[in-house]
């Protein structure tokens, strides 16, 4: 194993860490290095259990013994240790949940292969929040979604926030970015999707009659957080959905309506 006791913020060695407060930076510079980071001696375990590889491992000393395992599984990847004031100076936060990773970007899944046995499938549009995109990839591992989609828009699964909400179930769930939007949607039409945007137009079915139509295959559109689904897409999609509401409550956040509607329209025998 190869231990690295760092003893200056500049060190070229972890640039893979610096600024990682910086969201405008590290959503243009991870994918274009085929890297994203693994916040969390939980997730970083997730990301290698999915089976991704390692470039850097990042951490205080106290945590040495607690991933032992990972490190005798991975001796030819550097670990980089420090100063808890130090590694804050280079990331630009306090770590208090253990361990990071730099990690390879694993391999774009191509859509054909997410769609051949996929019955349920999420299609962010344009969510920029990195939390609610965590937050519905948790709830699509929980609750049988087979894969997402996102837009060419759509906030980075990968991003470290998207990550650690996710719990590490972004690992868990299929997913490939869209680069025709809405244009794709018709690939998944042709596929035999039918595809359903959760917006709340005056045709809109409620969430239970679509539920028992139990659609065999079923792409559920969901919009991003403020001005909601787009026109072009609301033309390009063969239904409208919508959680029914109390009087005086007219939508949930896009996190917790994906959490409903996924239970909801799971596949029936």
């Amino acid at each position: 194993m190869t231990f690295h006791y760092l003893e200056s913020a500049n060190d070229p060695r972890v640039t893979d860490y610096t600024t990682l407060t910086d969201v405008h930076l590290r959503k243009l510079r991870e994918p274009r290095e085929g890297m994203y980071i693994a916040e969390s001696s939980k997730v970083l375990r997730r990301a290698l259990g999915a089976g991704h590889q390692p470039r850097s491992f990042f951490l205080a000393e106290k945590w040495l013994e607690d991933l032992d395992d990972v490190f005798r599984a991975h001796p030819d990847i550097p670990v980089f240790i420090g100063k808890a004031s130090l590694l804050e100076e280079i990331t630009g936060f306090h770590l208090h949940r253990g361990a990071m990773a730099a990690m390879h970007r694993p391999a774009p899944v191509p859509l054909s292969d997410l769609l051949a046995n996929a019955q349920r499938i999420a299609v962010l549009e344009d969510i920029v929040d990195h939390t609610n995109v965590g937050a519905i990839f948790r709830s699509a591992a929980a609750l049988g979604v087979d894969a997402v989609l996102v837009s060419p828009r759509c906030g980075d699964p990968l991003y470290r926030r998207s990550v650690r909400v996710s719990m590490g179930t972004v690992f868990q769930v299929p997913w490939a970015r869209l680069e025709s939007w809405p244009g794709d949607l018709e690939q998944l039409k042709e596929q035999g999707f039918t595809v359903a945007a959760m917006e709340l137009t005056d045709d809109a079915l409620d969430l239970d009659d679509l539920a028992a139509r139990n659609f065999p295959k079923l792409a559920l559109v969901l919009g991003t957080e403020g001005a909601g689904m787009s026109e072009e897409t609301l033309a390009a999609v063969d239904l409208a959905v919508k959680i029914p509401m109390r009087p005086g409550v007219d939508s949930l956040n896009v996190a917790a309506a994906s959490a409903v509607a996924f239970w909801e329209l799971r596949p029936r025998d």
